[in-house]
C-alpha cells in the first residue's frame, strides 16, 4: 500500500504523508495541510481527526479490544490490582514486586490531606453535587502545592505531583461521601492496600468495627481497571488541551473531572439508575419499557446499552457482569431496582431486535447496579468513575509533556456575519 495520499485542492495535487500505527491503525498526516493549501478540515466532534501519538491505550470499536501499553483488559482485569495497573498506565510497564511495594509507600506517605482542605467542606450547600465539589477540591490542591507551579519541573518534583495526587484522590473521594451523611470523617490506615483503603475510610465507622469484604475490594479492583484509561476520550483530551497550555497537574485534571462530569461520558452509569427508578416508579413493568424502547416514534432510550465506540460488544462489560453477579450473590440484596435491571439485561441478551442493533448491556450498566449495590448514591457514581480514571489522566498529561506537544488550538470554519457598519445605539432599532 502506498505511504502517500492525494488530494486535489484547486487544481493542484498535493501529497501528504500515511502513518501506521503499531496496531495497523491508519491516517492521513494533514498537519502541513494549512501551509500547502490554505484549507483546514472540518471535522465536528472530531470523529476522525487524531490529535496526538500515544503509547497508552489502543482501543478498537469494531473487534471489541481494549489493551493498556500492550496488554490486553481482561488479563489485567483477571490478574493485576488496580494499583499494578495504574503504575502501567502511568510509566510503561507492568511494576516488579519490588516496584509495586515502593509504589505503595510513596502513596501511603501522602494519604492525608491538608486539614485547612476540610475547612471547604463547611461552605458548600449541604446539597452540593460530588462532583462540583471533587472538580473543586483537585484544583484547590494547586494551592496548597504550590510547587507543582514551577516552571521546568524535574522528573523527580513532577513524579511527586503524580504520587500525592494518587493518594488524596481517594481520601477527598471518601471525604466527599462522609459529609454527604453528616458522618464524621474516617482517615486513611496506610497498613491497607489502596482500594481497600478507600473502602475502610467510606464504610468504615468510628463507633464500630468494619471488616472490608474481599468480594468488594475485588469488585472495585476491577470496575477501577476498567476505567482507567480510554484512549481520547472527552475528559482525557480535555486533560491533555488543558495541559498543554503548561497548566499544572491538579488544574488539568480538575478539567478532566468537568468534562466527565457530563451524563453523554462519566454520568452514563448514574443515568442507569435514573431510568431504572423511573421504571420502578411506573409499576416495574419491563415489558412496558422495552417495548418503548423499540418504538421509533417513543423519546424513551434504554441507558446503559449499546456504546459509540464498541460496535460488537462492550469488552468491560462481559468481565463487569461476572463481579456483578458476585456481589449481589454475595451481599444477597433485595433491591426491587435491581430486579427490573436483571429483567432488562435479559432482554437485551436474548431479544432479537436489541441483538440485531447490538445494543448489549455496557460497562455503565454493570458499574451502576455495582455501585448501588455497595451502598453508593447515584450522585456519587461519576465520582468513582474519576477515581478509575485517574492513572489514565495522569498517563496522559505526563505523555503530551514528555512528547513536547504544542499548545492545542483548534481552528474552526466562520459562518458569522461579514463586514458590517457600526450603528449608533440611539439609531439601532
Amino acid at each position: 500500500m502506498s505511504d502517500i495520499a492525494e488530494i486535489k485542492v484547486d487544481g493542484k495535487t498535493i501529497e501528504l504523508p500515511v502513518i501506521t500505527g503499531t496496531e495497523d491503525e491508519k491516517a492521513i498526516d494533514i498537519s502541513k495541510l494549512r501551509d500547502l493549501t490554505g484549507f483546514v478540515t472540518l471535522d465536528t466532534g472530531f470523529k476522525n481527526t487524531g490529535s496526538t501519538k500515544s503509547k497508552i491505550t489502543f482501543l478498537d470499536g469494531e473487534k471489541g479490544i481494549l489493551k493498556y501499553r500492550g496488554y490486553g483488559i481482561e488479563q489485567l482485569a483477571e490478574k493485576s490490582s488496580f494499583l499494578e495497573v495504574a503504575y502501567l498506565v502511568i510509566y510503561g510497564d507492568l511494576p516488579t514486586q519490588t516496584q509495586l511495594d515502593d509504589f505503595q509507600k510513596e502513596i501511603s506517605k501522602h494519604t492525608l490531606i491538608h486539614e485547612d482542605m476540610k475547612k471547604f467542606f463547611d461552605g458548600y450547600p449541604s446539597r452540593s453535587h460530588p462532583m462540583g465539589q471533587l472538580g473543586s477540591l483537585i484544583f484547590s490542591l494547586s494551592t496548597f502545592y504550590p510547587e507543582c507551579l514551577k516552571p521546568n519541573q524535574t522528573a523527580e518534583e513532577q513524579n511527586l505531583t503524580i504520587i500525592k495526587l494518587l493518594a488524596k484522590l481517594p481520601t477527598i473521594v471518601s471525604f466527599i461521601y462522609k459529609k454527604s451523611l453528616g458522618h464524621p470523617l474516617i482517615y486513611p490506615k496506610n497498613k491497607y492496600d489502596y482500594v481497600t483503603n478507600f473502602l475502610w475510610m467510606t464504610f468504615g465507622q468510628r463507633t464500630e468495627d468494619y471488616e472490608v469484604n474481599p468480594i468488594v475490594v475485588n469488585a472495585m479492583n476491577k470496575l477501577l481497571i476498567l476505567h482507567a484509561d480510554h484512549e481520547q476520550n472527552c475528559s482525557a483530551s480535555t486533560v491533555r488541551i488543558v495541559g498543554s497550555s503548561d497548566c499544572n497537574l491538579y488544574a488539568s485534571v480538575s478539567a478532566g473531572i468537568a468534562a466527565l462530569w457530563g451524563p453523554l461520558h462519566g454520568g452514563a452509569n448514574q443515568a442507569v439508575i435514573d431510568m431504572l427508578e423511573l421504571i420502578k416508579a411506573d409499576g416495574g413493568d419491563t415489558e412496558k419499557w422495552i417495548a418503548k424502547a423499540k418504538d421509533k416514534n417513543d423519546p424513551f432510550r434504554m441507558m446503559g446499552f449499546g456504546h459509540r465506540v464498541y460496535k460488537n460488544f462492550d469488552p468491560r462489560a462481559k468481565i463487569i457482569k461476572k463481579a456483578c453477579d458476585d456481589i449481589l450473590e454475595n451481599l444477597g440484596i433485595d433491591d426491587p431496582i435491581l430486579e427490573i435491571a436483571k429483567k432488562l439485561e435479559e432482554a437485551a441478551l436474548t431479544d432479537q431486535y436489541f441483538i440485531d442493533r447490538k445494543l448489549y448491556p455496557n460497562v455503565d450498566f454493570y458499574s451502576g447496579i455495582i455501585y448501588r449495590a455497595l451502598g453508593f448514591p447515584s450522585e456519587m457514581f461519576t465520582v468513582l468513575f474519576a477515581l478509575g480514571r485517574l492513572p489514565g489522566w495522569i498517563a496522559q498529561w505526563k505523555e503530551m509533556h514528555e512528547n513536547k506537544e504544542p499548545i492545542g488550538r483548534p481552528r474552526q470554519i466562520y459562518v458569522g456575519e461579514t463586514d458590517r457598519e457600526f450603528v449608533a445605539i440611539k439609531d439601532r432599532k
